[in-house]
């Protein structure tokens, strides 16, 4: 059975005779005669085919059919005054937001959570930048910007949104050319000489193109040759180029997730702290912007 909005009425005026305990009192605060509470309630009992109250000399009773929907109609009134507070306190927000970023950044970590965004926030579209490696951080023609770099970032109106880490990363094949589980100095040693370095050129404004190698070997004391090998000015084409077999990339663990999930790529190490991140940089502000803001601090966490 559909209801329809006159029932919707009557079920409002049967939760408030209901309340009262008498038509007379209803009718008082509902502001309306006696007579029309009395009519509103019998036309809702006729459409409902069942009776709500006993009526007697001393008054009205609810019936146990009337107690059972009592329950569920006061229930159902809750939520509804519920929904509408939580409307009035949370508007819809919409609105347009520009964000720049960096391409490796974007297609590596942040389009694959877009989809949750926008079933959460419907109504703000995103209109990402990402053209260049490295991003203008000071261009404030965007509302937001995500860049990334050594901690402490040298931009102060910013926020660390993703500490980093780092880790070499090769394709399955060439994996297999080399014994990585042999860590006698002279295998070691041996591998590092052989092997074909993939490098980020470009991780950060300012930074020697071999800056990541350099970083990773002094934190694990091995002591090689980095300055050499292949050189991008994008992470994401030094991961590609790793996975066609090319070398070996120094890969920014947050975003070889997918990769090493479908096997394209592989590692023998474990990630070490980068002492960088990506980090939050906010031009403008707007409810969209600040909602966008924090939900990307809960992806990063």
């Amino acid at each position: 059975m559909s209801i329809a909005g006159n029932t919707l009425s009557g079920l409002s005026t049967f939760s408030v005779v209901a309340s009262c305990g008498s038509f007379t009192q209803a009718a008082s605060y509902l502001n309306i005669t006696t007579g029309a509470v009395s009519q509103q309630i019998s036309l809702l009992e006729e459409r409902l085919s069942f009776k709500l109250f006993e009526r007697h000399s001393r008054g009205i009773r609810l019936t146990n059919s009337g107690s059972q929907l009592l329950r569920v109609v006061e229930s159902s009134f809750d939520d509804i005054v519920q929904t509408i507070d939580n409307i009035k306190r949370n508007p819809i927000i919409g609105g347009e937001i520009r964000l720049k970023l960096t391409p490796s950044f974007a297609f590596k970590w942040l389009v694959p959570r877009l989809q949750n965004f926008y079933s959460l926030y419907p109504n703000i579209s995103i209109h990402t930048f990402a053209e260049r490696a490295l991003v203008d951080h000071r261009n404030s023609s965007f509302d937001l910007a995500i860049d990334y770099g050594q901690s402490p970032y040298v931009y102060a109106n910013s926020q660390l949104l993703l500490a980093e880490q780092l880790i070499p990363v090769m394709s399955p094949s060439y994996y297999k050319r080399f014994n990585w589980h042999d860590n006698s100095q002279e295998n070691v040693n041996n591998i590092w000489q052989k092997v074909t370095l993939l490098h980020d050129a470009m991780p950060w404004e300012g930074a020697e193109k071999y800056i990541e190698w350099q970083y990773w070997f002094n934190t694990m004391n091995i002591k090689t040759e980095y300055n050499k090998g292949h050189f991008f000015n994008r992470t994401d084409m030094a991961m590609a180029a790793a996975e066609a077999g090319l070398g070996i990339a120094m890969a920014r663990y947050a975003l070889v997730a997918e990769d090493f999930k479908h096997k394209r790529l592989v590692s023998p190490f474990k990630p070490v702290a980068a002492n960088a991140g990506y980090y939050l940089i906010k031009h403008h502000s707007s409810p969209s912007i600040e909602c966008f803001s924090q939900w990307l601090l809960t992806q990063s966490n």
